[in-house]
């Protein structure tokens, strides 16, 4: 009471805030009338007097300071402008349609640019004329020279506006760009060095990717900082799509699905579960029919049949018959009264017997199919433990204890477990994937089928995603139930969340009509507060009271018949859904009434911005998947303001709010009249996973609702906002887990990221090389020395192996020396060695074969590290089980397989250093002048038959390279040259490769 009475007096904290801005708004106006007697070129020149005046500002802060102090003429200097384009009714172009430029900034514009200046989140209302205002905070951050990025949710929108909003930077003498899809490198450059760029959140996520993980020099690069970002449809880039990586990956060198063998066995086990859960359901019916006839023993039979329906549930969840009952609030009580009791702790062995009675069971609330032990036997009749993982550490232990067993033979029976392991691993795999894809996935909802190929659908928007899979084998698992190409699995080659992208920015700002739900979820992870800048004129929707029905079928055809009454007296509707699928039954519900319609759904979303533009025009019905269109203005037909405006119907309640208030806002824009309702059933996914079915059940009771009946009430809302807030709460704690998660890569990305930046560019790289020298190698001689049982045959191995110092007993003396000692002499022996091999080859190719060998290393292993992270982060959950934190024990793990992986990187630097050549001809130039040394019978040469496979070749230059002192002090040159010819064989009477003139035969032959 007292918090509403303070509000009452004092207004809330939006309003305190906007409050103390408006001083600022009409220092703005007046600095725009001073403006109104300049020149085009006086007013330009603002612009390049204070890019010149911030370019003397070392500091970002000071810099920012500055742009503080000139907000109000600068945002003056914008509105001026816009007005002047106005004035001249200035006519262009945008993605090739005419416009003309008819928008000046309103006070409430300006209060928005004020803002997300500030690095906050607009809240603005559809309609308010949002892309106009990001032009103030861009205008203003662009004259710093570092970049300023707008950051939309398509290609078509990011071109839009950068075309439309161009023609007033232009006119100020500021350049924009514009990130599209399939652009050239050399042409995004371009884009980014512009003052102000235009893009998706994708595009700038996997240039960042491509930038800092997959380009090898600096030209290959194309971003150039993060300064000052603002988001458009904040919302449903930060929280929809942030649970969702971006991820660049590449074919898995080897494929190994079996998809395709176990897609027919699947496919009869989900029939069989069909059959079964149909049997139970009409056992179900017949038990419900008794109770019905039999008063006496009603209770015992109602038990009877909700058990029964459980079990239908446990194994069908969209059973019709199951779906039907639920209609009946008696029986509806009786199934959640069996399921209720089975999950008691004291009943939860009942409840496995009972799932053990099907095939397999669902859960579609976690999105997962569980085979039970009946299911695996039809799977694998023959084989009983085909399902079961083997103990590998048992078997390892049995076999190295077997005295019978040579070591050759423990080796080969080891690999052969471990394979029967890796296969059925495999199987498991497979077969719980495509259970999942028959019982979870479905056509037209969370995917479609085009050209071929599996593209899915986002859950939010409606659109398509190409070229996004899912990932884990589930994509391929959906391939092959659809009977399409099943393309390669895919290996990870770099990745990040959209949430660590966007933190990269010095400054971020957002701007939706919905933010204000997920206000806590902004601050807690991105530190951004929300206002709620007021609209322009006052809103004049009429929000109805949602209707409610027992099924979707009377929900549909009450739909049906709101939407015929509309058209018929010329009323404009716009009716949202939330699937494909429930489009495309909307529309055939309609062509049966002959009432002309636009369907807007993921497969015609390129002409979405024209058919939403026309939703407005009298008479017309638009069906549109969720938010598609999102972005373009819905305007009034003459005439439709009198016929109540635009009428929306959105045909079921969202998971989210935001998503419901955001289809809300297409109607009513700028004071136009309008007016919403939502339709919402028993059957939808919301009500059926989250809404409260015993108080339903209850209401439905107490009103005695018959068929075609619907329930109104504005407490029922209020109900059905309960079950989408739990759905809220659920989503926002799996955003926040995969954040925690991927923080910890976070931290890994940025230092692996940097050394490649450093490698790609210093202009010395042969520092950074003995740089790892310096630490690898003291590391590898502690690993060999500093332990009770030093062991120097093993750092002599180790040694030759991976250096062509050809060191022996007596020349290496590790035994007189200390560990520093030795590693010290060991660092001088092997930077002299590579110093003579660098010297017989051509600099500036050195310098790029070094950074190439630090570069590939890293990358190598940077994708193995993700995948075994990736692995990790998969069974870290189990550790659960033990009470432990599966967060904590993941930093343990991660952070000693982070110390490994730095490790690793500098062990195959040292590996490739002596395996590579720049140019294969300076390299056999450089061999031919030292013929006498090649087969020297007591040169020592490094053991390489013997040494493990760690060493890869860099590049196809047919030779590898193997240089150095002989370890004696005389800096003699040995040379391991591989078996394979690299170079035609010479004939005996040919002239000498090594340029003597003399014949083959009379000079390198004779050795030969």
């Amino acid at each position: 009471m007292v918090t509403w009475v303070l509000r009452k007096i004092l207004g809330s904290k939006n309003q305190r805030e906007l409050k103390r801005l408006m001083p600022m708004v009409r220092q703005i106006n007046e600095f725009d009338d001073q403006f109104k007697s300049l020149s085009d070129e006086d007013l330009r020149a603002k612009t390049a007097v204070w890019k010149a005046e911030l370019a003397e500002i070392p500091e970002l802060e000071d810099q920012w300071k500055k742009l503080d102090e000139i907000l109000p003429e600068a945002f003056a200097v914008v509105k001026n402008a816009a007005r002047r384009l106005k004035d001249r009714q200035n006519s262009f172009t945008v993605c090739d349609q005419p416009m003309t430029w008819d928008m000046v900034h309103f006070d409430v514009q300006l209060l928005g640019g004020i803002v997300l200046h500030r690095g906050r989140i607009a809240e603005m209302a559809t309609g308010e004329g949002k892309t106009l205002v990001a032009t103030l905070p861009l205008y203003l951050n662009a004259l710093t020279g570092r970049g300023a990025h707008l950051v939309t949710v398509n290609d078509y929108l990011a071109r839009r506006d950068a075309e439309w909003m161009g023609q007033l930077y232009d006119f100020l003498g500021l350049t924009v760009g514009c990130i599209e899809h399939d652009q050239e490198p050399d042409v995004r450059r371009e884009q980014y060095a512009m003052d102000i760029t235009y893009g998706t959140n994708s595009e700038f996520g996997f240039d960042y990717l491509r930038d800092n993980g997959m380009a090898t020099t600096r030209e290959q690069q194309v971003q150039r900082g993060y300064h000052y970002a603002i988001v458009d449809e904040v919302d449903s880039i930060l929280i929809d799509e942030a649970r969702t990586p971006l991820i660049i990956s590449g074919p898995a060198t080897i494929s190994t699905h079996q998809y395709d063998k176990w897609k027919p066995l699947i496919e009869q086990l989900v029939r069989k579960q069909n059959m079964l859960c149909n049997r139970v359901a009409s056992e179900a019916i017949e038990a419900f029919e008794k109770a019905d006839a039999n008063p006496a023993k009603k209770a015992e039979f109602m038990a009877e049949g909700g058990l029964l329906m459980f079990r239908v549930k446990l194994g069908q969840p969209r059973n019709k018959q199951l779906l039907r009952m639920m209609e009946d609030p008696e029986k509806r009580r009786a199934i959640d009264k069996a399921e209720l009791s089975f999950f008691q702790d004291t009943r939860k062995e009942e409840l496995f017997a009972l799932k053990e009675e099907l095939f397999f069971t669902i859960d579609e609330k976690s999105n997962e199919a569980d085979l039970s032990e009946q299911g695996r036997i039809f799977l694998n009749p023959d084989d009983p433990n085909a399902f079961v993982l083997p103990d590998l550490i048992n078997e390892f232990t049995e076999i190295d204890l077997d005295p019978a067993l040579s070591p050759e033979e423990k080796d080969k029976r080891k690999a052969e477990r471990q394979q029967h392991c890796d296969m059925q691993a495999e199987r498991i795999h497979n077969i719980s994937q495509l259970l999942r894809a028959y019982c979870l996935f479905e056509k037209d909802v969370q995917y479609v089928i085009e050209e071929n190929k599996v593209v899915i659908v986002d859950e939010f928007t409606g659109r398509k995603m190409p070229g996004r899979r899912w990932s884990d084998g589930l994509h391929q698992a959906v391939e092959a139930k659809e009977g399409v190409q099943i393309d390669r699995e895919t290996q990870t080659l770099a990745t990040i969340t959209i949430q660590n992208y966007f933190r990269l920015y010095q400054r971020l700002a957002g701007m939706t009509g919905t933010a204000e739900t997920e206000a806590a979820e902004f601050h807690d992870i991105y530190k951004l507060d929300v206002n709620m800048i007021p609209t322009n004129r006052p809103v004049a929707r009429t929000d109805h009271n949602d209707r409610i029905y027992k099924t979707r079928r009377e929900k549909y055809n009450s739909v049906i018949n709101e939407i015929r009454d509309c058209h018929n007296k010329q009323q404009p509707v716009l009716v949202g859904t939330v699937s494909v699928e429930a489009s495309e039954l909307l529309s055939r519900m309609l062509k049966r009434e002959k009432i002309p319609h636009n369907v807007l759904n993921a497969k015609f979303h390129m002409q979405e911005a024209e058919i939403v533009q026309r939703a407005g025009q009298p008479g017309t019905v638009t069906i549109s998947t969720n938010m598609a269109g999102r972005g373009t203005d819905i305007k009034l037909g003459p005439g439709v303001a009198d016929r109540g405006g635009l009428m929306v119907i959105g045909t079921e309640r969202h998971e989210a709010r935001r998503i419901d208030r955001q289809l809300r806002g297409r109607c009513a824009r700028q004071g136009d009249p309008g007016a919403s309702r939502f339709y919402v059933s028993f059957e939808d996914d919301l009500m059926r996973n989250f809404g409260a079915a015993d108080r339903m059940t209850r209401i439905m009771e107490r009103f005695g609702l018959e068929e075609g009946q619907e329930l109104e009430h504005r407490w029922l809302n209020k109900s059905v906002e309960t079950a989408q807030k739990r759905v809220e709460q659920r989503n926002y704690l799996i955003r926040k887990r995969t954040l925690d998660f991927d923080d910890v890569m976070n931290m890994q990305r940025e230092v692996v990221y940097t050394y490649r930046n450093e490698t790609i560019d210093s202009e010395e790289p042969r520092k950074l090389i003995y740089e790892v020298i310096d630490e690898a190698v003291p590391a590898k001689v502690k690993e060999y020395l500093d332990v009770d049982e030093p062991n120097y045959t093993g750092l002599m191995h180790w040694v030759n192996t991976t250096f062509p110092l050809g060191l022996t007993k007596e020349k290496a003396q590790f035994e007189t020396r200390t560990v520093e000692e030795n590693a010290q002499f060991l660092i001088e022996k092997i930077k002299d060695a590579y110093e003579r091999k660098s010297s017989h080859e051509e600099p500036t190719a050195v310098k790029s074969l070094e950074r190439y060998i630090i570069l590939n290393a890293i990358d190598r292993l940077w994708q193995e590290h993700l995948y075994a992270m990736d692995a990790l982060r998969e069974g870290v959950y189990l550790r659960g089980y033990a009470q432990k934190d599966p967060l904590i024990e993941y930093k343990t793990e991660a952070y000693d397989m982070f110390v490994d992986l730095m490790a690793n990187i500098k062990n195959e630097v040292l590996n490739n250093l002596f395996r590579s050549t720049s140019n294969l001809q300076a390299f056999e130039n450089f061999l031919a002048t030292l013929p006498q040394f090649l087969l020297r019978e007591h040169a020592p040469t490094a053991p390489t038959a013997n040494a493990p496979a760690r060493g890869r070749q860099l590049q196809p230059v047919g030779a590898m390279a193997a240089v150095g002192g002989d370890g004696d002090g005389e800096g003699e040159v040995t040379i391991d040259l591989p078996v394979r010819r690299s170079m035609p064989k010479v004939g005996r009477n040919e002239p000498c490769p090594c340029g003597s003139g003399k014949k083959y035969k009379n000079c390198c032959g004779r050795v030969a």
